[in-house]
This record gives structure tokens, sequence and C-alpha cells, in this order.
């Protein structure tokens, strides 16, 4: 999503190609495991950092509060 910039699923994993489409569809992953291979030091790296996320708050054109 365009808020997760620099901490999306694709930001952890040193194969982000596994999630490419293919007429619409991910293919089955051919790795071990879950078929990702993850960045740790990216993870070790945030970690170190953490979060705070936000969830948008989204209004309508009359400003009442609405959801996703």
């Amino acid at each position: 999503m365009h808020y997760n910039i620099g901490a999306d699923l694709l930001d952890y994993i040193t194969n982000p190609e596994a999630f490419d489409f293919k007429d619409g569809y991910i293919d089955v992953f051919n790795g071990p495991g879950l078929g990702i291979e993850v960045n740790e030091e990216k993870v070790r790296e945030m970690a170190k950092i953490g979060h705070n996320w936000k969830n948008p708050v989204w209004r309508t054109t009359s400003g009442v509060v609405a959801e996703w």
C-alpha cells in the first residue's frame, strides 16, 4: 500500500520476484519452506527503529469520517 513505503512485505525479503504476477496470479512458491528468503539484516535494522503506524483517517467531501 502507498503508506507502507519502507515497511512493506517486499522490503523484508531478498527475492521479491516470488510475488510477481502472471496472468493475474502469483505462482506457487517452489523454494524450501515458504518459498521466500527473509532479509534478516533488514528485519533486525527495522526492529531497532520500531514502527509508528497509524490508520489513515478517511473523510468524505462533507468531512464525515469514512471507512476504507
